[in-house]
């Protein structure tokens, strides 16, 4: 089978980044892979990137960044989607040529706007998956309706979580597509995972507001407070670096607390520390998280909406904690710190229950799809009609409308901003 993933931008950083080439690299041993990658800005890709997938861009930045038809906007690509603005007429003639002329058999959008391009522009012959990375509570209603009108001509539409597949069954009207959760895949660790013996809490990811590092800095604070033996290492970049910084400072943490930069694989810092942290207000699945714990880690996380609590259980490989709560949050880490013996057993269990998330599990139930859509669109068939599709096309119908109420006040209020500059 020829695999196509329409990836955004292949030569950043990022979760969709790492689980597209995770995902990939695991298929091409028993298929053919290649990735698209609609934005290129520099001459390789920040991941290493297996030799057996192709890695083919659409638009350069570095020489094509003032192309007249760049400067001007997207109009395939949803104006709803949060990177309309780097999507121009450009992309939308190079995505669309592409998937003209594409020879796979399968092809596998990244994001709701790349899932409209393949769901409106794919030839008949090519089976169409869309892959949900965020969750679709987290979108506008605008963006849902476009969504609603575009997906319908999807096959198969993947979630990374049980929470957010159920609220694509119940609230969006897409009879005859396969909604799923798939999660996310983390390969098999290299090195030989933490034993728990050092005072080093571990936190990964974007330096942004809705990751909350100034909660998981104020908890630590707590932890200092009664052990300032222990350290906390973050590791990322982005816009509240400068803020995290002064935070530190003020709380008078510069000898506990250091903001490491952006590391590229991530596996060798996990495996230093011996206790994972996230404190995020939302997260769509958590890759850190399973990161942390296939190194041998126990986490504390948010109990924020979808993934943390379809990943870790609480007391057993980790904790769960109430979002917000920078007290809850430390005293959990306390717990952890005091107690070596919970700290080992619980890494352990992190260890093990993480298998799960291994590339093999999730292979087989990406083939398993991916296979399936092959054949039904062959066949000129749904892959499947849904679990009760009466039902979830009336449900469905009253999401769909109060949408359509939004959108439409959305659109009439920023145009009336508009005539008021």
């Amino acid at each position: 089978m020829k695999i196509s993933f329409l990836l955004h931008n292949a030569y950043g950083i990022g979760g969709t980044i790492t689980t597209t080439f995770n995902l990939a690299q695991a298929l091409a041993e028993r298929h053919t892979v290649e990735i698209v990658s609609v934005l290129r800005h520099r001459e390789r890709p920040n991941f290493t990137l297996d030799p057996r997938v192709a890695l083919r861009p659409l638009v350069d930045l570095r020489q094509e960044k003032e192309h007249p038809q760049h400067l001007r906007p997207a109009k395939v690509f949803p104006a709803a989607e949060y990177r309309h603005h780097q999507y121009s007429e450009l992309t939308d003639e190079r995505i669309g040529a592409c998937l003209a002329g594409i020879d796979a058999d399968v092809v596998i959008g990244t994001r709701p706007g790349l899932n409209v391009h393949l769901a409106l522009q794919a030839p008949e012959h090519v089976a169409r998956i869309g892959q949900e990375h965020l969750t679709l509570d987290n979108h506008p209603s605008r963006l849902r309706t476009a969504l609603r009108r575009a997906y319908r001509r999807l096959d198969v539409l993947t979630t990374v979580t049980e929470a957010d597949a159920a609220a694509y069954r119940r609230k969006m009207r897409l009879p005859g597509v396969r909604v799923e959760a798939l999660p996310n895949s983390v390969p098999d660790p290299a090195l030989p995972p933490a034993d728990g013996a050092a005072k080093l809490v571990v936190a990964a990811g974007r330096l942004v507001p809705v990751k909350r590092y100034d909660l998981l800095i104020e908890a630590f604070a707590r932890v200092v407070a009664e052990r300032p033996d222990w350290h906390l290492r973050i590791y990322g970049k982005g816009e509240e670096h400068d803020r995290l910084r002064a935070l530190v400072d003020r709380l008078g943490l510069t000898e506990n607390v250091f903001l490491m930069g952006a590391a590229a694989p991530m596996e060798a810092e996990w495996v230093k520390g011996s206790i994972g942290a996230a404190a995020a207000n939302f997260e769509p699945f958590g890759m850190t998280l399973v990161e942390a714990m296939r190194c041998g880690l126990p986490v504390v996380s948010t109990d924020c909406p979808h993934g943390p609590g379809e990943i870790i259980q609480d007391g057993v490989d980790g904790r769960l904690v109430p979002v917000g709560d920078a007290a809850a949050f430390g005293a959990a880490l306390l717990d952890l710190v005091q107690d070596d013996e919970r700290r080992r057993r619980m890494g352990r269990s992190a260890l093990e229950n993480a298998r799960r998330f291994a590339p093999e599990p999730v292979v087989r139930q990406a083939e398993r799809l991916l296979e399936e859509a092959r054949q039904a669109r062959r066949a000129g068939r749904p892959v499947s009609q849904g679990r009760d599709p009466v039902r979830q096309v009336l449900v469905g119908q009253g999401y769909a409308a109060r949408d359509a109420v939004h959108a439409t006040g959305s659109g009439a209020l920023n145009t009336i901003r508009r005539g008021r500059r």
